[in-house]
């Protein structure tokens, strides 16, 4: 038998407690994580945070601040070479953010009016509906409580675009508790169970909608502009959080160049659809290609599975399960800052359902208005938002981390630029592979690259006016009119857009996640030669939970030396 050097031992066993050290405080951080944000826990499938709702109390905030700080700091002390403590190290700072720059909890009335999404419990069948709904009773009995902890502590300026969106977040949860949520549980047939249900969400609603009220009369007659960030707070979001150590001029300056680079490409898939007209009249054309208020869901459902088999037939990306997923209308009270989006059950829930919202016209609008948000919902635009939203975006990347073998920390804590990157990547990616098939004509090819553009556009405007209105003063106005000079918007999304930019600065990382994802694949590809194979690519990038893209060129790349190389 061969004997094993005494220092291989002794290295063995270091590497070993390094691990169990890891592992350990992984495991209390998230214990103390998951028992502050108990509606964190019910989504993620963890079911014994069901009913529990966050302490928004003064004192709560401040101490879950405090430990926070305290973990950021062990989690520092810990070796440079251990992703996972690095991984959530970044999740960490990714928290503190809200707490020290965006200072949400007193700055941003959204923080409470967005804070009760009961629909996991309507939607999703992870225990009998009865059990369900007396977690949610117990979840809507807190409601006032919070509302009015959110009065005691919101500043008495506000951002004025916090607030017009917490007045439709808080009047859309309202009309959810007392409309959708009843049909949800009306088949629960125990009367003492159905009187608290509707003595709860009365109260609940009216709590909501007099936060509403009091946004409103109080506090909209003296909201303020003071939205930004600032630049060391943008620049701190880059590097702590996003493992992206690059000054947020530099960041503008790649966006900006992107930019006018799809904006070539935008007029030369234009110019093959129709060479006589300018390109954004050739984009106008192609929206009218859209689904009827009646044809919306029943189109989508149809367009969702053939991508589905366009994906599975081109080899693109394994499918650990082929559950399928339910196309449905967003539920009421997230229409106000949802166009499309992907609803996944959570890496460790039993139950398997998965929804792909799509926002409706409203029964109130006029035909203008109609017609005006349908145009939206053109064939060839919804069919790249359902390739980002399912297949192969956001609904397979979670299908990869459940069924992973990737750590309990790296299955809960995701990074948004790896997160939306990944989805918008496969936008563009998808269509490089040939979607919509070989059958499709060169102009149906050119519509849909026109559309994909579109939505490259909206992303690199995103990034550029996040860090003109958070570093360099930007107004609203201001990003209002980049979005319709530069991804060619009409005012109203325009405007949308640009009030989104002033409480989600983050949402630039569209772009700076899909731009690193090329960037890996790139050099995964040198690495590789002729063993390169797409879809073991996408594969590796999903197998590894979904921290920063930084630490995923660790695993992918073998040379050291282009590790940092992110952009």
């Amino acid at each position: 038998m061969r004997t094993i050097p005494f220092l291989v031992v002794v290295a063995l066993l270091l590497v070993g407690c390094a691990v169990s050290t890891t592992d350990r405080l992984s495991q209390e951080y998230i214990h103390g994580y998951l028992a502050w944000r108990p509606a964190t826990g019910t989504s993620l499938g963890l079911h014994e945070y069901d009913g529990k709702v966050t302490d928004y109390s003064r004192a709560s905030i401040d101490a879950e601040r405090e430990r926070l700080i305290q973990f950021r700091e062990r989690f520092a002390a810990l070796s440079t070479s251990d992703r996972e403590a690095r991984m959530v190290r970044a999740s960490i700072e990714d928290e503190l953010l809200e707490f020290d720059v965006a200072d949400a909890f007193a700055r941003n009335p959204m923080t409470y009016a967005g804070a009760f999404d009961l629909s996991v419990y309507a939607k999703r069948d992870f225990a009998p509906k009865r059990d369900r709904l007396k977690s949610v009773v117990a979840v809507l009995d807190r409601v006032p409580e919070t509302m009015a902890r959110a009065r005691e502590n919101l500043r008495p300026n506000l951002p004025r675009p916090f607030i017009k969106t917490a007045i439709e977040q808080a009047n859309g949860s309202a009309e959810f508790f007392t409309e959708d949520l009843v049909v949800a549980f009306e088949e629960v047939k125990e009367p003492a169970l159905q009187s608290d249900f509707k003595r709860a969400r009365e109260a609940a609603a009216k709590a909501m909608t007099d936060f509403a009220q009091w946004l409103e009369h109080e506090k909209q007659p003296t909201a303020t502009d003071d939205f930004a960030i600032g630049r060391e707070g943008y620049a701190r979001m880059l590097r702590d959080g996003g493992m992206l150590p690059l000054p947020p001029e530099h960041v503008l300056d790649v966006a900006m160049r992107e930019l006018k680079r799809e904006q070539t490409a935008f007029a030369e898939a234009a110019k093959r659809i129709d060479p006589t007209k300018p390109p954004i009249e050739v984009f106008k054309a192609i929206q009218r290609d859209h689904p009827t208020e009646s044809s919306l869901i029943p189109d989508t459902v149809k367009h969702l599975e053939m991508i589905r088999k366009f994906v599975i037939d081109h080899d693109l990306v394994s499918f650990p399960s082929m559950v399928p997923v339910k196309v449905e209308e967003t539920p009421k009270f997230d229409r106000a800052t949802s166009f499309a989006s992907m609803d996944s059950p959570g890496p460790f829930e039993r139950a398997t359902e998965a929804f792909y919202y799509v926002t409706p016209t409203e029964p109130e609008w006029d035909a203008k208005r109609k017609d005006e948000w349908l145009t939206s919902f053109n064939y060839y635009t919804t069919d790249v938002v359902t390739i980002h939203e399912a297949y192969p975006g956001h609904y397979v990347q979670f299908l990869h981390l459940k069924s992973s073998g990737a750590t309990r920390a790296e299955k809960m804590f995701g990074n948004y630029a790896f997160i939306e990157g990944w989805a918008h990547y496969c936008e563009q990616m998808v269509l490089d592979e040939g979607f919509p098939g070989a059958n499709a004509d060169e102009l149906t090819r050119a519509k849909y690259r026109l559309a994909q553009s579109s939505e490259a556009l909206l992303r690199l405007c995103r990034l550029c006016v996040s860090v003109k209105m958070h570093c360099q003063g930007m107004s609203v106005a201001d990003a209002k009119r980049f979005f319709m000079d530069n991804a060619y918007y009409e005012e109203a999304p325009a405007l949308a857009e640009a009030e989104r930019g002033t409480y989600d600065p983050g949402y630039g990382f569209y772009t700076l996640g899909k731009l690193q994802i090329l960037k890996l694949r790139e050099d995964y590809k040198k690495q590789e030669g002729a063993n390169f194979n797409l879809k073991k690519f996408h594969d590796t990038l999903l197998d590894h939970g979904q921290g920063p893209i930084r630490l995923l060129r660790e695993r992918t790349l073998k040379d050291p030396k282009v590790w940092d190389e992110l952009l």
